[in-house]
């Protein structure tokens, strides 16, 4: 067999082959094009499947130009069976490009093999899910191409592409035959369209005939708006054509392109057509450009009970207001949707992916609330490959930031007047009433006469914590663990008064001043009531606690 291409979306699986009772026979695998994903596209109604078939390459290289790009792009196309799939030189980026403006980013395409003059191709809005080529014995510059499309609900649909000899009744004859075996073999169950530039002369011949052993081929047919079904390029023969299984036929509709109803299918040309503003961006001067091979012909059909792909957006939907840090769970509904991608937006215009890829039942994802302030969170749940349907917060939600921890140190207790007589047993002790920890590494505690303690690099007092200055070591009781001694080896604290001062490289941190009245007592300190903290005024220990004094721990004896 001639090599075949396939190119569709990222992360689509897709096959060459089919298994047993293969609807083809080709024997290359798929390459992937590398597009990224998107919709940008027109769709035709919610629930319809639009089918279309085009032979509207134009100018003297039987390749797609402007006018049949225009005209396909127009149609809003779910699946189409294009016939003569040359676009410039064919390199892959050129045929994405095609497919892209002709139908949207979000399309698939399968397009027969590269050595064939004029192939014939698929493209189609759903995921294509196997594909290959039927040989078309009448011919050697192309053969008939299919592809399993992945519909939406239980139906798979097998779309084939064909273009039929031109020069005999009798030859397109034997192509329909080898077409009605091929689509024999195709599972039962499936929905089968059958598209293509047949060349016929008329809508008896011998080949349409045939075709209605598996398909559905009389009137009545599409038209346009003079109800007139020929196709080709002088309007004279019904060349092009449309053909469905029972099943699917069972399921026509009317298509519906602006306030036009064709009941039975449309015949496009748009120098017929009106308002041509409806098929947009296709002009009325398309369909008769240069070279121009055919009009493009087609149906739609309402696909049965099938659910629409939706996704809604439930919390946080607009009001909330979330702490930075915090866990959260952004929560979803959706319907005919496999995966859904999830993102948030700070400022409710740019968003930020939060998973790329989740599955759309679990319904939620948990997060941690990033620590970024805003009164205009938004959060989007799109479904992927392709990124629609997708929904947005209705309102902005809010994340607050909490001030960062700050710590707070202050003097909340010192002994001036020793137990017994040995100044080692003087204090100052040192609280941290705040939320956050201060290196403390070169602070200073002074008398009135001169720094008596500089602490060492690396002191950290964690917040909510003390730390106690003793005058000497000697003078530490025992077990206490959050005690120093005097880097001078004395604080030198006057009995009768004097003045404490805790300070900082830039300044004064926490000063006290005392008289003899809350130093003259042996063994007893001073102590800030209430203790613990910074705006309270110091008193004598026994005021705040039956203990004369406290160090290291709460005036009550409890750790800090």
């Amino acid at each position: 067999m001639q090599a075949f291409v396939i190119a569709g979306l990222a992360g689509w699986a897709l096959a060459a082959c089919a298994t047993s009772g293969d609807p083809s026979s080709t024997d290359s695998a798929p390459v992937p094009d590398g597009n990224s994903p998107g919709d940008n596209g027109p769709k035709a109604p919610a629930g319809h499947l639009r089918l279309v078939t085009g032979n509207l390459t134009t100018g003297n290289n039987q390749s797609y130009e402007a006018p049949g790009i225009h005209i396909f792009r127009g149609l809003a196309a779910d699946v189409a069976m294009v016939q003569e799939f040359n676009v410039g030189g064919n390199t892959t980026a050129e045929l994405r490009s095609f497919v892209d403006q002709a139908f949207g980013t979000e399309f698939s395409f399968a397009r027969g093999a590269a050595s064939g003059q004029i192939p014939n191709g698929i493209v189609s809005r759903y995921p294509i899910i196997a594909s290959g080529e039927w040989i078309d014995s009448e011919v050697a510059n192309r053969d008939f191409v299919w592809a399993r499309i992945d519909l939406p609900g239980p139906t798979d649909l097998f779309a084939v592409s064909v273009h039929l000899l031109t020069s005999s009744a009798t030859e397109r004859n034997i192509e329909a035959n080898e077409l009605v075996q091929n689509i024999k073999g195709l599972p039962a169950d499936a929905y089968v369209v059958l598209g293509g530039d047949f060349n016929t002369g008329v809508r008896t011949e011998a080949c349409i005939q045939t075709l209605s052993a598996v398909l559905a081929t009389t009137t009545p047919f599409p038209v346009d708006q003079a109800n007139i079904g020929n196709t080709n390029s002088t309007r004279s023969k019904p060349d092009d054509w449309v053909l469905v299984n029972g099943a699917l036929q069972a399921l026509e509709t009317g298509v519906t392109i602006g306030s036009n109803v064709f009941g039975h299918g449309l015949v496009v040309d748009t120098r017929v057509f009106t308002p041509i503003s409806a098929l947009a961006p296709a002009v009325a001067s398309d369909s008769g450009a240069p070279s121009m091979q055919h009009m493009a012909v087609v149906r739609d059909f309402a696909l049965p009970n099938v659910p629409q792909p939706a996704v809604q957006v439930t919390a946080p939907n607009g009001g909330e207001t979330w702490a930075a840090g915090s866990s959260q769970t952004i929560t979803w509904t959706s319907t005919a949707v496999t995966n859904v991608s999830v993102e948030l937006s700070i400022d409710g215009t740019t968003f930020t992916s939060l998973s790329a890829s989740v599955p759309a039942t679990a319904g939620q994802l948990a997060v941690t609330v990033p620590q970024m302030a805003t009164t205009a969170a938004r959060v989007r749940v799109s479904a992927v490959p392709g990124g629609a349907p997708s929904d947005v917060s209705d309102a902005p939600f809010t994340i607050t930031v909490a001030p960062p921890p700050v710590g707070h140190v202050f003097l909340n207790e010192v002994l001036a007047n020793e137990p017994g007589s040995d100044p080692a047993g003087e204090f100052v002790e040192l609280v941290n009433s705040g939320t956050g920890d201060v290196d403390i590494s070169g602070w200073t505690i002074s008398d009135a006469t001169a720094a008596r303690h500089v602490f060492a690099a690396g002191t950290v007092l964690r917040a909510g914590r003390a730390l106690v200055v003793f005058g000497g070591a000697a003078g530490i009781p025992a077990g206490l663990g959050n005690a120093i001694a005097a880097s001078t080896g004395s604080l030198n604290l006057g009995n009768s008064g004097d003045t404490v001062t805790l300070a900082n490289p830039a300044g004064t941190v926490d000063s006290v001043t005392y008289t003899a009245a809350l130093a003259g007592t042996d063994g007893v300190s001073m102590n800030r009531s209430p203790d613990g903290s910074s705006a309270g005024t110091f008193v004598l220990h026994t005021a705040v606690s039956s203990a004369m004094r406290s160090p290291g721990t709460r005036a009550s004896g409890a750790a800090f």
